[in-house]
């Protein structure tokens, strides 16, 4: 008997802002700067990345690139898209 599987997509079981804020928070806690990327590329997709293109001001094509691993978003960038996927960044005191 064969078990059929898909991939598995991180942007399926975001489905509120809650397991979102979470989701966001630990990929930030990541060293690698790419995890956080695509983090928020699966955010995007999640919400829609037509209307996140729409919301930013940004082409679609130009947010696929700015969250693509290894890319080097402007700040800007980040923070436009983060606010308008509803989300505010905070920074806390790091524990040893």
């Amino acid at each position: 008997m064969k078990i059929k599987t898909a991939p598995f997509d991180a942007a399926d079981y975001l489905v509120n802002d809650e397991i979102i804020a979470e989701y966001l928070t630990a990929a930030l806690e990541d060293e690698n700067p790419d995890i956080f990327l695509v983090a928020v590329k699966d955010v995007a997709r999640a919400r829609g990345m037509t209307q996140l293109a729409k919301d930013t001001g940004l082409g679609r094509e130009s947010l696929y690139k700015a969250l693509a691993p290894g890319a080097k978003p402007r700040y800007d960038t980040v923070l436009k898209v983060v606010r308008a996927l509803g989300v505010s960044l905070q920074a806390k005191t790091a524990h040893a």
